[in-house]
């Protein structure tokens, strides 16, 4: 089942890269990056989880900056 979770955020982020609106792109970038950090944690992978951690912070903080 996870497998299918990493594969699903794969994709939400690999298709996010085109997204034109900078907004949308990383909401898809955050909820694609959870999608690989749960996956990420069921295979026990330390070093793509901190990736994931970041990922995702990195994305909700460019978003707070769109917000504003």
């Amino acid at each position: 089942m996870t497998q299918v979770l990493g594969i699903i955020g794969l994709l939400i982020v690999s298709v996010s890269i085109w997204d034109k609106k900078e907004a949308r792109q990383d909401v898809l970038f955050v909820v694609g990056g959870m999608l690989l950090l749960i996956y990420s944690v069921s295979i026990g992978n330390a070093i793509f989880s901190i990736l994931q951690v970041v990922f995702m912070l990195s994305a909700l903080v460019e978003l707070l900056k769109i917000k504003k």
